[in-house]
C-alpha cells in the first residue's frame, strides 16, 4: 500500500507579523518545504488585514498545500489585543477557505505538547525542537517556528491525520474531553 503524501501549511497569525511554514508528511516522515514571516506595514487595520490575506493567498497558490493548521487565539489580559489578533486569525482562515482548504485549529498548549512534549515550553524550546524534527541547519525565527510547530502538530495526529480525530473535542487539563 502506497503512503499518502500531504502538504500542510501552518500559520501563526499576528497583526504585525504572520508566520507561516509548510511541511510535507509522507508516512511517518516530515520534510521541510519553506517558512517565512510576512510583516504588515504600519498602517490601519484594514491595510494590515489585506497584507495578511494577500500574502497567505500567494503562499497557498505557490505551494499548493492540501491542509492548513492554525493556532487558536488565547484570551489575554488586554481584551482589545485579543480582538485584534482574532481579526488577523480570521483573515488567515479566510485565505485558506477561499482556496477551499480544510482548516484545523490548535491551542498553543496542544502545539507545544505535540512538538516539545511540554505544553508550557518556551519559544526557544519550540524553535530547537522544530529545527531538530525538520533537520534544519539553524533555528527558524520565533514566528516561523510557531507556524511550523502548528503544521507538525497537525501532522502528528491532529484532527483526523493520525490515530485520534480531535475535531469536536476540547482539551481540559491536558486531556481531550
Amino acid at each position: 500500500m502506497a503512503e499518502t503524501t500531504i502538504t500542510i501549511l501552518g500559520i501563526d497569525p499576528g497583526l504585525r507579523i504572520t508566520g507561516f511554514g509548510i511541511i510535507r508528511k509522507n508516512g511517518g516522515k516530515l520534510a521541510y518545504i519553506t517558512s517565512r514571516c510576512n510583516k504588515a506595514p504600519e498602517s490601519d487595520l484594514p491595510g494590515r488585514l489585506k497584507t495578511i490575506l494577500e500574502g497567505l493567498r500567494e503562499v497557498i497558490q505557490a505551494h499548493q498545500p492540501q491542509q492548513v493548521a492554525i493556532e487558536k487565539v488565547f484570551v489575554n489580559v488586554n481584551p482589545r489585543s485579543t480582538l485584534l489578533l482574532g481579526q488577523a486569525r480570521g483573515t488567515a482562515i479566510c485565505a485558506a477557505v477561499l482556496e477551499s482548504l480544510p482548516v484545523a485549529e490548535y491551542t498553543a498548549l496542544q502545539v507545544k505538547q505535540a512538538v516539545v512534549g511540554n505544553g508550557h515550553a518556551n519559544k526557544e524550546q519550540v524553535q530547537e525542537m522544530v529545527r531538530r524534527l525538520l533537520r534544519l541547519p539553524g533555528n527558524p525565527s520565533a514566528d516561523a517556528a510557531d507556524a511550523l510547530a502548528c503544521a507538525i502538530c497537525h501532522a502528528h495526529g491532529g484532527q483526523g491525520l493520525g490515530s485520534i480525530a480531535t475535531a469536536g473535542y476540547r482539551v481540559k487539563r491536558g486531556r481531550l474531553v
